[in-house]
């Protein structure tokens, strides 16, 4: 009995060498870097890498104000940059006076990035660093492209931290509403692949995730505008459980809101599904 008590003892301290405290690892690996320029989402990803970079080396941290990005994101990194002392630059990546974002072509986010990432090398004429993760690199993400155009080096990728490994920093700094953020990709995102993005759309997108957010309380929810209908998606068990009478109400206020901005689509709802407005053209 003493021996089985000893190999389990032996083995439980092996799983706890072979598992990477991924906060030393990417402070350590964030020490070595001078100066740095962080492009900050509010999201999970790159609030966290801002919160480990800031302890470890001098930051600016820059954050794009655009009718893609939700007003709660914006605030969020304010928040922060107050409460720990961040050096902040808001600054308009001026995407939006690209004709070649505004027509939603399958790498949109390429169009994207080049303005964020353009933007910020000239202005901060230092090294920039990104949230990207492993997770990202098995994705179509043509954000990559201009990020490597401009130099852009992601500290989570060379330290083969994915998405669970950042939410496990977040939380064990304390950074609870971070380590429990959902995903939350760019407002753009919701519209379908070749149509193209308008501001005032935008906002009606934003507007409807926020009314199903504050009436039904989901742990996902996306409002996707496809060339023929306005889709409203929530995670599969709040989906299930909308009864005919909400599911009428919220639907008539969903297409009102579309009314208002010329918007005239029926509305549907369906269960959650990763990047449904998206369409890849085959070459």
């Amino acid at each position: 009995m003493k021996e089985v008590i000893w190999l389990a003892k032996a083995y439980g301290e092996r799983q706890k060498m072979k598992t990477p405290d991924f906060t030393d690892k990417l402070s350590k690996h964030l020490s070595g870097f001078g100066s740095v320029a962080i492009a900050v989402s509010g999201g999970v990803d790159s609030m966290t890498l801002a919160c480990v970079a800031h302890e470890a080396t001098a930051i600016v941290v820059y954050h794009a104000v655009s009718p893609a990005v939700p007003f709660e994101a914006t605030d969020r990194v304010r928040r922060y940059s107050e409460a720990r002392g961040w050096a902040l630059e808001i600054i308009d990546a001026g995407e939006f006076e690209d004709q070649a974002y505004i027509a939603n072509p399958a790498n949109r986010c390429y169009f994207c990035k080049n303005n964020l990432y353009g933007t910020i090398v000239s202005a901060a004429g230092i090294q920039v660093l990104s949230g990207t993760n492993t997770d990202d690199l098995g994705d179509y993400r043509p954000g990559l492209k201009a990020a490597a155009e401009y130099g852009v080096r992601h500290p989570f990728v060379e330290c083969d931290i994915d998405k669970n490994g950042i939410r496990a920093i977040a939380a064990q700094l304390g950074l609870t509403d971070l380590a429990e953020l959902p995903s939350a990709p760019c407002l753009s995102s919701r519209i379908e692949t070749g149509l193209p993005i308008h501001a005032p759309i935008l906002a009606v997108v934003h507007r409807v995730e926020k009314l199903v957010r504050d009436r039904l309380h989901p742990s996902t929810v996306r409002c996707r505008v496809r060339a023929e209908d306005i889709v409203v998606e929530m995670d599969e068990p709040t989906f299930k459980n909308i009864n005919d009478e909400e599911r009428v109400k919220l639907g008539s206020t969903v297409g009102d809101y579309f009314d208002e901005v010329g918007v005239n689509r029926p509305v549907r709802f369906a269960a959650y599904r990763r990047g449904s407005a998206f369409i890849r053209v085959a070459t």
